[in-house]
């Protein structure tokens, strides 16, 4: 969805190059140098655009709900990781992005969706996307929210990247974060308390092509998820008529939980050891929070969370 929003914004600045309104588009390159790091800066939100009524649609048509087991205090900054990625990331967008449903569930918090920096240089897609509450992916970005004086922020990152959504198949439940300890760095630094976030029904709204590790197609798509900074899963589900083929999501409801925070205290400059604790101490809340609600929401009892 990203994407193709992205390549229709991309088409209108080509055309704006192309056409009459060459103009226009040097007045916004213009922009574009001087608001360069605002995606890193919080963004620019609008309240405006995260109440579109599409949303409302969009998080029906799954429909899409968020789960609260434990209140947080927004005298704190919160880092919450957001898992598995999937091929949408629908969970992440549907709850940090759209609609009242985080506000109402932890007043006094904002939430920031934290995405690949390559997004934010589409024009015009960018403005889109930072009205909708999302901000870049990089370190100094997540510096920015989690140095907020007085708490009420919170990053939330889906951990697993673009490489986990090569993972996205209808039962997978293998997470890749076993070598993923930046944001465990960087909750340290700030203070943050970390947040283990998991999104069930995430990689059961499209079918993807058989990729094995070791398989040609998986060779491929990693060399060139190095090469670009993001995947390219081959995935399909229902037509806009028909349920046997097409680029539309299954209906299938997705339960977004958010898990009771790990208080985090403030360390300038943690160790390796300090680093390894404290990461091995998220992934053992991550499990807890899925096994203590895989139940609800159709999970066999025998299958458990898979890192690697």
């Amino acid at each position: 969805f990203l994407s193709l929003v992205a390549e229709l914004c991309c088409g209108f600045f080509v055309i704006l190059i192309l056409g009459n309104f060459w103009f226009l588009a040097v007045l916004y390159l213009l922009w574009l140098y001087f608001d360069w790091e605002t995606p890193c800066t919080g963004g620019r939100r609008s309240q405006w655009v995260r109440s579109w009524t599409v949303w409302k649609y969009f998080r029906e048509y799954f429909p899409i709900h968020l789960i609260k087991t434990s209140d947080l205090n927004p005298n704190h900054n919160y880092l919450l990781g957001f898992h598995p990625h999937g091929v949408l990331v629908a969970g992440a967008f549907g709850n940090f992005c759209t609609g009242p449903s985080f506000k109402n569930l932890f007043p006094g918090l904002t939430p920031y969706l934290h995405i690949m920096p390559i997004w934010f240089g589409c024009p015009f897609f960018r403005e889109y996307i930072m009205s909708a509450g999302m901000v870049s992916a990089s370190k100094e970005s997540v510096s920015y929210v989690l140095s907020n004086e007085g708490g009420g922020h919170a990053s939330v990152i889906v951990i697993g990247g673009a490489e986990e959504s090569l993972n996205a198949h209808p039962g997978s439940l293998t997470l890749n974060i076993l070598k993923r300890k930046g944001f465990i760095k960087m909750a340290l630094k700030h203070g943050a308390h970390l947040v283990p976030v998991f999104s069930f029904g995430e990689n059961e709204l499209f079918k993807q092509v058989a990729n094995p590790k070791g398989s040609w197609l998986r060779n491929v798509q990693e060399k060139l998820q190095k090469i670009m900074g993001f995947a390219l899963p081959l995935f399909h589900a229902r037509g806009v008529f028909q349920y046997s083929f097409g680029l539309i999501p299954y209906r299938q409801p997705i339960h977004t939980v958010v898990g009771s925070p790990i208080p985090v205290k403030r360390n300038l400059n943690p160790t390796t050891e300090e680093i390894e604790q404290l990461h091995a101490l998220y992934l053992q809340k991550l499990k807890k929070l899925f096994e203590e609600h895989k139940r609800n929401y159709g999970i066999p009892e025998h299958k458990s969370l898979i890192f690697e």
